[in-house]
């Protein structure tokens, strides 16, 4: 029952954690929303910023939900404990008054002297000295139990009553933010009412987009495949230095999948092995687009791909590395937009909308070691890292890798 109980609070300890984090994610979305409402001209990207701040409201509700039902759980535990502790208490202070009784009527020092002396030999007269020892020894320890006992349930009740008040103080937070969700959806709804009177205009722009994207995506691809031919021809170059008298291979060189020598399997492995451990790109900041096929927020019926996340985060944020590795390319994809692509055994890393960079290709890299700044777009006001994590060419969700916030 304790170990459930420390399980529990352990439990609570994350969620709470969880929900501070979230809390904070709500407040700098909230800066960046009247950021964006000032600054732009189509209410596009202020639609697109507070789907975010729904998304993570809903996030917090459910959050605190799971906190309620664990206190509730953890309340019928410890009520659980108070009447057992009751019961036993109950029964202990029913035996000792018993007890108290018996040892009432046989107080006098002659009564005990006369049970001493009425002894058939010493040995029977040791034993009932010994008897009569033990029971006062008994009749103490039953006092201390009971005594023991009630500050446990003082204690117990005191912490039922603490849990009541958190119970209500959680129901109260979470009716709180169910009203400012729904009052944040009806904006939202009065805005996409507007909007869609230009969809035609917005789908057009959405699409433009799109394209640039799978055109970046491509050049990434490009460079990875060019990485990977690249490493298995330092590879097989290694391995013909190395035995000399071995026969020349004249198979084409590989450019989908990494021949590993035992180094860059070790760094791989390495790699694979901090799944959901791996820090954030950057210090601060949350997930504002997620990785995959997406229902376009303001249009159902319009599709949206991202190749990694979209990080939103702080102007003058600095770009960092998960891991440790080789810089294989730094990609200049526009006058103002600049990528760094960094490998780890058969892993690859991209960091992409960089407005500086203060790494080359060919450095090694440290995890956490600063690649450059983070770009902050001039119409909207929205700092955004993309990144990427692919095996090979295989495309990774980067939110099953990275730590949990």
């Amino acid at each position: 029952m304790t170990s459930l109980l420390w399980s529990q609070e352990s439990q609570q300890e994350k969620l709470e954690e969880r929900k501070a984090q979230i809390q904070k994610e709500i407040r700098e979305n909230e800066k960046l929303l009247q950021s964006v409402k000032k600054k732009e001209k189509s209410a596009v990207n202020v639609v697109i910023v507070q789907s975010t701040k729904i998304k993570l409201k809903e996030k917090l509700i459910s959050t605190t939900e799971k906190q309620t039902k664990l206190l509730s759980n953890d309340m019928y535990i410890n009520q659980v404990q108070i009447n057992k502790l009751k019961k036993e208490l109950a029964e202990l202070k029913e035996d000792y008054s018993e007890m108290i009784v018996k040892s009432y009527k046989s107080r006098s020092s002659e009564s005990r002297a006369m049970f001493l002396l009425s002894s058939e030999n010493f040995l029977q007269a040791y034993k009932r000295a010994q008897y009569m020892k033990q029971y006062t020894s008994y009749r103490k320890a039953q006092g201390e139990e009971i005594k023991t006992k009630s500050n446990k349930l003082t204690d117990f009740n005191q912490k039922l009553d603490a849990q009541k008040t958190a119970k209500k103080k959680l129901i109260a937070e979470n009716e709180k933010e169910r009203l400012s969700l729904e009052s944040e959806k009806r904006e939202q709804l009065k805005l996409v009412s507007v909007l869609k009177k230009d969809k035609n205009k917005i789908s057009v722009e959405i699409k433009k987009r799109q394209q640039e994207y799978r055109t970046i995506d491509r050049q990434i691809n490009k460079l990875i495949r060019e990485a990977i031919a690249a490493a298995n021809r330092k590879a097989a170059l290694e391995k013909a230095k190395a035995n000399p008298s071995a026969p020349v291979s004249r198979a084409a060189v590989s450019s989908s999948k990494i021949e590993l020598t035992p180094e860059s399997k070790l760094i791989a492995d390495n790699f694979r092995s901090n799944r959901g451990r791996l820090p954030y790109p950057v210090e601060k900041g949350y997930i504002s687009l997620g990785y995959g096929n997406q229902t376009h927020p303001l249009f159902n019926t319009i599709t949206v791909h991202n190749s990694g996340v979209e990080i939103t985060t702080d102007r003058g944020a600095s770009a960092r590395a998960v891991f440790g590795g080789e810089v294989t390319s730094v990609i200049v994809l526009s006058p103002v937009n600049k990528a760094v692509m960094i490998q780890h055994g058969d892993f690859f890393t991209v960091y992409q909308n960089l407005s500086s960079v203060n790494v080359s290709k060919g450095d090694k890299v440290s995890i956490k070691q600063s690649l450059g700044k983070v770009r902050t777009n001039g119409e909207t006001g929205k700092t955004i890292i993309k990144f990427l994590i692919l095996q090979n060419t295989t495309y990774n969700n980067p939110e099953g890798w990275l730590s949990p916030r």
